[in-house]
């Protein structure tokens, strides 16, 4: 077989899967168990099919502008893309090209890796402590810019504003990215620090709090010298990146965030109600800040859990290759008769 050069070889990050049975409870992606909001459907419903035939906009400033009023910052301080994805794709492409490298904590978003490979970015992973929390004095070494969720996933750990503010104030010579796609869920955000540091630089999605996972729409917010090199990249790329639909349903979501704030709460009552249940019956459970829990079962192995919840038609994520969190399940928070079932099968199982 003939050798083709210039292939490129690299690990692909592994999302979690999408099945195709009905009827199952789906807590495996982290995927809002609450529809959109009503607005969300009067808009599809009322948007006019013949504005395809046009291109998208170019810059997305009705939703920029609708943002800027919710978070309260400058609309041209904002960038929209395809996801968070996108975003974070495009900040590692315009931020992260000096020779040191980038540091991002060694249990985190697993796309962090695998664009500084695609991008031929030096890296470097910081170990979590025992508890699973970013040490803040590991980010004081030399680097050419720092990736941190916060909430991190997947354990859900939120990290105090006054100890991300350290890092980003310590590395004002590099861009600190700070990815809060699950900041609605009880974190508190770093968006006050963007008047105190123009390297800092923050990515948020509306596929959690928005329950708008499948429209793929993703921000990014910072300074004006920041926004002036990620938008060259963007132009450089892919201009269009946001399509006409897309922009239309999350300027919806956006305008109707009251409905957002009932549904998040719900899930966060959820969450704590579903953490105290597992405890009840000897489960490990980090303490999450965001729309999952990560726990170590007692009595069974995470592996067999999983196999049996799966044979129940429940739906959760194993890490079997993730040495760190091997024993332990990601489990996103449904509606809470979805979590209640899960409890009794759990408990069903266990002797």
């Amino acid at each position: 077989m003939t050798k083709i050069k210039g292939l490129r070889d690299i690990e692909p990050y592994v999302a979690g899967s999408q099945p195709k049975e009905k009827n199952i409870i789906k807590l495996n992606t982290n995927e809002n168990a609450y529809g959109p909001s009503p607005k969300v459907g009067q808009a599809l419903t009322h948007f006019d099919v013949h504005d395809l035939r046009k291109y998208s906009t170019l810059d997305q400033e009705n939703l920029r502008i609708a943002l800027g009023k919710q978070l309260g910052v400058d609309p041209n301080q904002i960038i929209v893309g395809n996801g968070s994805d996108d975003i974070l794709s495009m900040a590692f492409l315009s931020f992260f090209n000096s020779a040191e490298p980038v540091l991002f904590p060694d249990l985190t978003y697993g796309f962090y890796k695998v664009w500084a490979e695609l991008y031929h970015i030096q890296y470097h992973e910081m170990p979590l402590n025992e508890k699973f929390e970013v040490e803040v004095a590991d980010y004081f070494a030399d680097n050419g810019g720092i990736v941190l969720a916060n909430p991190n996933a997947p354990t859900g750990i939120f990290k105090p504003l006054d100890e991300i503010e350290k890092i980003i104030q310590a590395n004002q010579d590099v861009v600190v990215i700070v990815d809060e796609a699950y900041i609605n869920f009880g974190g508190q955000t770093a968006l006050p620090l963007l008047k105190k540091y123009d390297n800092l630089f923050i990515t948020r999605t509306f596929s959690k709090d928005a329950s708008l996972a499948g429209l793929r729409v993703g921000y990014g917010i910072g300074s004006p010298k920041l926004m002036a090199v990620i938008n060259a990249v963007k132009n450089s790329v892919n201009p269009y990146n946001v399509d006409s639909i897309a922009e239309c349903l999350a300027i919806a979501a956006v305008e109707s965030w009251d409905y957002y704030d009932n549904t998040c709460q719900k899930i966060m009552e959820s969450r704590d109600w579903f953490s105290d249940e597992l405890k009840a019956i000897g489960f490990q459970v980090l303490p999450s800040t965001a729309n999952f829990i990560l726990t170590r079962p007692a009595g069974i192995s995470a592996e067999d859990l999983f196999n049996y919840l799966q044979s129940k038609q429940i739906y959760v994520r194993y890490f079997p290759k993730v040495e760190r969190i091997k024993d332990y399940l990601r489990i996103s928070i449904g509606k809470q008769e979805e979590m209640e079932k899960v409890i009794t099968t759990i408990q069903e199982l266990l002797p």
